[in-house]
Parts: C-alpha cells; structure tokens; sequence
C-alpha cells in the first residue's frame, strides 16, 4: 500500500528539476525567488497559505519552538511557518520524491537553514519521545489506513502540553467518493473518516481536543475559483499538474463535485498532548 501512494504523488522523479524547469518558463530567476514564486504547486492542500496560517495561529508558536510536519510534502506549510514565526521546523514525508523537491525549494528561497525533510513512514515516526513543541498533519491520513498508530505516534512525540493540528478531507454525509481526487485516483488508496470517527481516533490517542473547525463551504468556493481559471486559462505554469499529471483537470472538477454534494468535508481539530 505504501508503494501505491508513493507511485501516486511521485510523478516520475527528478521533481525538483520539473520545477525549476517550470519556473523558469514562467519567468522566474531561481537566484531571486521568494515564497510568493511557489504559491500555486508547494501548499498541495485545500485553500493553500490561507489554512496554513489559520493552523499556525492555533500552535502558539515562538521563534525557539521545534515543530514536526507529518506529511510534508513538497514543504510549503513547513516553510510558511518557518518564515512567519523564525522556528525550526521537521517533515517527514512518505515520498522522497517530496522531500528531495522541499529541500530544493526550502534552498532556492533562502529557508534550508530552518526547516529539514526526510523520507518516513507517519505510522512509524522516527522521533524520540517529548521531542517537539507542535505538530500538524495536512491532507495525509486520506492515504493512511492505520489512523490510530498516526495519532498515538504525534501524541508521543510531543511534549506534554503540546499542541497538534489536524486538517484534512473527510468522508461527508452525501455518499461514496467521486474520482479521481487529488490524493487517490482509484478507491484503493482512499481512506477517510467522518468526523465523529476522527474524535473517536484523536481522544483515544490521548489527546484532548480544543477546537473543531469546518471549512467545507470556503473550501468548495476555493475549488470552484479554481475551476473556474483552469476553464478560462488552462492551469498557471507551475501547479501540482507538475507531479499529478494529466487528471489534474478532472480531479479539480471531482473535487467541485465532492464538496458540493457533501461527498467530502474539510475540518480542522486543534488538540493538546
């Protein structure tokens, strides 16, 4: 099954030079490049820097906080954080293909020396115990089966007190998937909780959670502004279509469908170790 989700988001390798290759088509001097440059392919979640932020607020964070991304990605969330508040930030992430790509771009935009990437297994954490200040976890247990041994693991690499913010798709009321989506082309992959089985999931993992927050409605409004542009112009120059590939169109239009249908809902929990 891991080998499966790592085939989905790996998009035939030497990602990082696919990028680049992008960027610089579009205009872009590596030499210059800020955060603003990434927007549109390195926060690969819905409604992008804006949630990122939203989370961050909940970590009460400081410039000496130590903080664990579980499902890194190409490492925009942990470089929006890095940036705003001057902390120190880990991912890990399941494809390499990812976290060789975060570094680059951690590099080309000056952070490289505030954040690192390393390829692991989310169930599996490769941390000692009390070790990081906050964690968060960003449109990654869609793909994973085993939910329990994600949380549980978060739980214990945090220290007491820590907070932990969990965002992702959810399975809504208004029945089956329709696909392909972002994170799965096919069923197999696929593995959502509702809400009440992410409550159950998170308190018997030993956290208690603070706050609860649905984001359906601004997410559905974020895809269709999105359609809406690719109906009009085609996708930017540098989008997730890099490393999705030809169904970025169609998932795009699925995911309109999903959440206008209450297929899928997005919520945020903010917990306490």
């Amino acid at each position: 099954m891991a080998d499966q989700v790592e085939a989905h988001y790996a998009g035939g390798g030497a990602l990082a030079d696919r990028i680049a290759d992008s960027l610089r088509k579009a205009g872009k001097d590596l030499a210059g490049l800020k955060t603003a440059d990434l927007a549109t392919v390195d926060e690969f979640h819905i409604r992008g820097r804006k949630a990122t932020l939203e989370l961050a607020e909940h970590m009460k964070l400081s410039g000496a906080a130590r903080v664990l991304d579980i499902g890194s990605g190409l490492g925009g969330p942990a470089r929006t954080i890095a940036e705003t508040y001057g902390c120190s930030v880990s991912g890990i992430d399941l494809t390499e293909a990812f976290c060789e790509a975060a570094r680059a771009l951690s590099d080309w935009v000056g952070l490289g020396h505030h954040v690192d990437f390393q390829q692991g297994d989310a169930t599996d954490l490769p941390f000692p115990d009390d070790h990081f200040d906050a964690a968060m976890t960003i449109h990654v247990a869609m793909n994973i089966a085993a939910k329990d041994k994600l949380y549980s693991h978060a739980k214990r690499v945090l220290k007491p007190g820590g907070i932990f913010v969990a965002y992702d798709v959810l399975q809504g009321e208004g029945g089956d998937i329709v696909f392909p989506v972002p994170w799965a082309r096919e069923p197999s992959i696929s593995h959502l909780a509702t809400p009440a089985e992410m409550t159950s999931l998170l308190t018997d993992a030993g956290f208690k959670i603070l706050d609860v927050r649905d984001s359906t409605d601004e997410s559905q409004q974020w895809f269709e502004d999105r359609l809406a542009s690719l109906n009009a112009s085609g996708p930017p120059p540098v989008s997730f279509q890099i490393f999705l590939g030809a169904d970025f169109p169609a998932m795009t239009r699925n995911q309109v469908q999903n959440l206008k249908e209450r297929r899928i809902r997005t919520v945020s929990f903010t917990c306490q170790a």
